[in-house]
């Protein structure tokens, strides 16, 4: 793959700008999937935004109908192909272009099925040619052919491509794309490639432009942000930029930067989380006390199945660690029910860690098989009945811990990001506590955008509610 040039894809956009000038053109993006997607997306909408479309949540208005999929689970094709059937209709009603991106798009399977069973889709990118969006819409305008543009290497990684976020308060910054690990019931490492980092000078150059603008918060995105810079060619380089070689310094020099208030990252690999980052986290008032550090089963065996490279107890002394060093830390995790092979003793390890963890947060799914990963070829699958079961079992504890931990905000005083009005009740303004938990309050306009005392006065499950007298 030959050098990479953005020039020439800014070049397209003009192109079609002037292409589109004066008809009013609409587009509509369904973004499916993870952070980074979301970050893709925002790239995708600053692109065809420079080309003359305006946002449009309806689909029936849309001239340009992207879809940004994702391959984690299998219900994210059945969404997908029930959403490209509603697409076809608004095709032939608006001559609208249909453009389909996103790590299902790496997989062979799903392309082939494109082609046979959705001839009428227009342009089919893959996660390492966005970047080529701009060029590949304007030969769907001028050729009005079909294209193809997907590739199955590890992409380089493109910066300099516009950007239109949807929040103006927090913003998702990728680090770096890819990942190493191959977990067995993983696509990811397949869809989007090895490990890139992004380079150092270009990520704190868009935090500190994010910061001028006004932004107070930033996610860090990355498939295993831990292994940022562990890449080799990196020191043969000799790319170390202003004393960051690592993800820990990359955070100790985000930290610095006037203007941001808070720091989070996803996701870290708990096998990768070494003593700087742990220090890091203490020293930098910036960064949050709150740690997604996902377990995904709480039994060594299946961890060892699944290829994750450390065991419950590693895992459970890494949480006594970072208790040990960051004090009010506070943790969020991921768990797949149901892996092959999981045993009823299995399942018990994994609420035993719930139980000695007590999470704020705890993302659950029920294993489901994605082709191309070693774990569907696995032959003990677990029946569905049981996964549900589990499933089942594991939420009720979940949602008992979290009702006890709400209890305990009540009658303290939580640093809160106001973030805006609630969507449930647009009389009230909404924000976040460090520890991620949902405030609604009293106030005015004016408070949007500001980090505020407030005092928690009662819990409700999903939310706390909180007030600034």
């Amino acid at each position: 793959m030959g050098t990479i040039n953005i020039d020439q894809q800014l070049d397209y956009i003009d192109k079609v700008n002037n292409i589109n000038k004066g008809k009013n053109l609409k587009y509509y993006i369904l973004t499916m999937g993870c952070s980074l997607n979301e970050n893709d997306s925002e790239k995708l909408s600053g692109i065809v935004t420079k080309m003359g479309y305006t946002k449009t949540e309806n689909i029936e208005e849309a001239n340009l109908i992207l879809f940004n999929t994702c391959c984690i689970r299998e219900n994210a094709e059945e969404r997908l192909f029930g959403k490209l059937g509603e697409a076809k209709k608004y095709k032939e009603k608006n001559n609208a272009i249909i453009a389909i991106g996103g790590c299902m798009m790496q997989e062979k399977h799903i392309v082939e099925k494109l082609h046979k069973s959705y001839p009428y889709v227009d342009i089919i990118f893959g996660t390492h040619t966005l970047h080529k969006v701009p060029e590949d819409i304007y030969k769907i305008l001028v050729d009005n052919g079909r294209l193809e543009d997907v590739l199955d290497i590890d992409g380089e990684v493109i910066e300099g491509l516009p950007i239109k976020r949807d929040d103006n308060i927090k913003a998702l910054v990728t680090i770096m794309n890819g990942c190493n690990n191959f977990c067995t019931y993983c696509i990811v490492p397949y869809v989007r490639g090895r490990e890139r980092s992004r380079h150092p000078k270009d990520i704190l150059e868009e935090i500190e432009g994010l910061a001028k603008q006004g932004y107070k918060e930033i996610m860090l995105l990355g498939q295993n942000v831990n292994s940022y810079l562990r890449s080799e060619k990196w020191k043969e380089k000799g790319l170390d930029y202003n004393g960051i070689n690592s993800f820990a310094t990359l955070l100790r020099a985000i930290n610095k930067i006037d203007g941001i208030e808070r720091i989070r990252f996803i996701s870290p690999h708990p096998k990768d989380f070494t003593e700087d980052v742990i220090e890091a986290i203490r020293d930098c008032e910036k960064i949050c006390n709150f740690i997604h550090l996902p377990i995904q089963s709480g039994s060594s065996n299946i961890l060892k199945t699944m290829n994750r490279k450390y065991t419950k107890e590693s895992y459970l002394e890494l949480v006594n660690k970072m208790r040990e060093k960051i004090p009010g830390v506070k943790f969020s995790t991921d768990i797949i029910v149901g892996f092959p092979g999981e045993t009823e003793e299995n399942f018990e390890d994994t609420l035993d860690v719930v139980r000695k963890v007590n999470f704020e947060q705890v993302f659950m799914f029920i294993y489901s098989r994605r082709v191309g990963t070693p774990a569907d070829k696995m032959e003990n699958q677990i029946p569905e009945e049981i996964k549900h079961k589990r499933f089942e079992k594991l939420k009720d504890l979940v949602e008992s811990q979290i009702d006890l931990n709400n209890k305990e905000y009540i009658g303290t005083t939580q640093k809160v990001l106001i973030e805006g009005y609630s969507k449930n009740d647009s009389s009230k303004l909404t924000g976040r506590t460090e520890s991620n938990k949902v405030v609604i309050l009293d106030g005015k306009n004016e408070l949007i955008g500001k980090m505020l005392d407030v005092k928690i006065i009662s819990e409700h499950k999903w939310y706390l509610k909180g007030s600034l007298n």
